[in-house]
């Protein structure tokens, strides 16, 4: 802005200084109007250059516009200034109002900071208020602040150097470049506003547009998908009920899709998976179950469900994918039998013998745990603890009671010595009579026959629902639920005299005898107490009968 001295204005100058305010305002786009806020400082203020610095969204400034010097601008357009450097510069020299400006004498320790910058040349002041080649004057631009509140967000800097009359702006000069910021932050404001709305309205069109392909794509994908898709209800009294079903899912399960809108997947899903179903179908997500084919067997799937929600009325409809896995459910459970069996003899091995003993064992039964703690009670006080049962046996029943496990059935021994009629869970641990001399004459073919025929011979003689495993070399155990000991030693006889009947191996009969060691598991012992109890009972047993008498000949 040229003006013969501060207090008065050239009309002209005011004009083109209107007119450049125009054009910031009716900028086509955000860079047009960055542009034109540069151009602006250098047709209207009256300096040789300018530079818009605009904050971007991770708080550093990028140089995004330039006028007044073309070498200028091509060396320092698109470079970025640390948002910690541009503060520093902002809280340094004398502060004009908003503008801040950093005299040479101050501003050349900034010399090696990362703000883009430029250098001229120029003789050094003659008089006072004569600009420096090296002063710096800086307009920041703020977000306009609501009224009443607090001061607006900083949204870019304005750098101006070189006034084109040789000298610092005076009162009119600086509340002009002040107030050009001020509306170029509007400007810049609207500008953002305008590309954020023109962008908002073409993202809307193509959304809509993908919307329109997504519907046509979804029908034909759910139509001709090679795995099962359904569509069922959410909500109401027809929750769960399929409404459209695809030819994969119907060719699945041997049903039509006519057919298919009469069920709920309730309907279908196996009967010990209807709790997995449940909570599937309530939360969406994953889930692997079994469902019923026309033919009333059973086929694994994979179930994925996803809930489609409608933004008013909450969630409508269970996209449900189903896919085949009938063939790797029977690879898995080939895998968990193979890793839980001894792959000899197919008996279960001995980590699976430990996990059934100690299924069903709890670690001490409750009414132990109560009896002790009563009787500390007693022993810290030295009297009995009142009766506040009102003629209520705190005891639970030694059979039956809680400890920790929903409905446990606690496991008791039969008394030793006589028959009382109680039954439990007897553990036959059965050691191999003359097997190392097989193994030593034949070789460990023969050996292997003969474990695989007594291990079918075990397996035969138990009733189903009992456990005949294989601990390890010639050593088996049985787990027999509901026996007295009458019981188990008959069950340990009749074994024997399986076990040694003549065996074919390696083409010639061969016989071995068995020693037999009768354990009783009761909750309050560990699965490998409970084995040690039957191998020293079994040890007993071998030691006491005459070494001939060990082995059938």
């Amino acid at each position: 802005m040229e003006t013969e001295s501060e207090p008065y204005v050239r009309l002209a100058s005011l004009r083109q200084l209107h007119q450049v305010m125009a054009d910031m305002n009716t900028a086509r786009s955000l860079a047009d109007t960055l542009q034109t806020v540069a151009d602006g400082v250098v047709t209207a203020l009256g300096y040789e250059l300018a530079c818009v610095n605009l904050v971007r969204a991770d708080g550093d400034l990028v140089v995004a516009a330039f006028a007044g010097n073309p070498a200028a601008e091509a060396l320092i357009t698109g470079r970025v200034g640390s948002r910690e450097s541009w503060e520093r510069r902002l809280t340094m020299g004398e502060h004009w109002g908003d503008l801040v400006f950093i005299p040479h004498t101050e501003g050349w320790i900034l010399d090696d900071d990362d703000v883009p910058q430029w250098y001229t040349d120029g003789p050094a002041p003659r008089f006072e208020d004569e600009w420096h080649p090296s002063d710096r004057l800086f307009a920041p631009m703020y977000t306009p602040s609501v009224p009443g509140g607090s001061g607006g967000e900083l949204i870019g800097v304005l750098s101006v150097d070189r006034p084109r009359n040789g000298r610092r702006p005076g009162a009119w000069g600086r509340e002009a470049l002040q107030m050009y910021a001020f509306q170029a932050a509007i400007a810049i404001s609207n500008a953002r506003l305008r590309a954020n709305m023109q962008r908002a309205l073409v993202r809307l069109e193509r959304e809509q547009q993908a919307l329109r392909a997504s519907e046509e794509s979804f029908r034909q994908a759910f139509e001709y998908a090679p795995s099962g898709m359904a569509i069922a209800e959410m909500g109401g009294d027809q929750h769960g009920r399929i409404l459209r079903t695809n030819d994969a899912l119907c060719r699945l399960l041997g049903r039509p899709a006519s057919a298919m809108r009469r069920y709920s997947f309730s309907d279908l899903v196996h009967p010990e998976d209807i709790g997995t179903l449940l909570r599937t179908s309530a939360e969406g997500g994953r889930a692997e179950l079994r469902l019923g084919r026309r033919d009333g067997t059973y086929v694994w799937v994979s179930l994925r469900n996803s809930v489609v929600a409608d933004a008013a009325d909450g969630p409508r409809f269970l996209l449900t994918h189903v896919e085949d896995i009938e063939e790797r459910k029977r690879r898995e459970l080939q895998l968990a039998h193979r890793a839980s069996h001894d792959s000899l003899t197919g008996l279960p091995n001995s980590a699976e013998l430990r996990s059934r003993l100690s299924s069903r064992l709890c670690r001490r039964p409750a009414h132990e745990a109560l009896d002790e703690a009563f009787a500390s009670h007693d022993a810290a006080f030295g009297h009995a603890v009142p009766d506040l049962s009102d003629g209520f046996d705190y005891r639970p029943d030694p059979v039956e009671s809680y400890d920790g496990y929903d409905h446990h059935v606690h496991t008791v021994a039969p008394e030793e010595g006589h028959d009382d009629g109680t039954k439990g869970l007897a553990v036959l641990f059965c050691d191999l009579d003359g097997f190392k001399s097989i193994n030593d004459r034949f070789g460990h073919n023969a050996g292997d026959a003969v474990l695989i025929e007594v291990a079918r011979r075990l397996s035969r003689g138990v009733r189903d629902g009992d456990t005949v495993a294989r601990l390890g070399g010639d050593e088996f155990v049985i787990l027999a639920d509901g026996l007295g000991r009458a019981d188990a030693q008959d069950l340990a006889v009749r074994l024997r005299n399986e076990i040694i009947q003549p065996i074919r191996a390696e083409g010639r009969a061969v016989r071995v005898g068995a020693s037999f060691g009768i354990g009783w598991a009761h909750c309050g012992m560990t699965a490998d107490e409970v084995l040690k109890s039957a191998d020293e009972r079994m040890y007993v047993e071998k030691r006491s009968r005459p070494k001939q008498h060990r082995r059938a000949g």
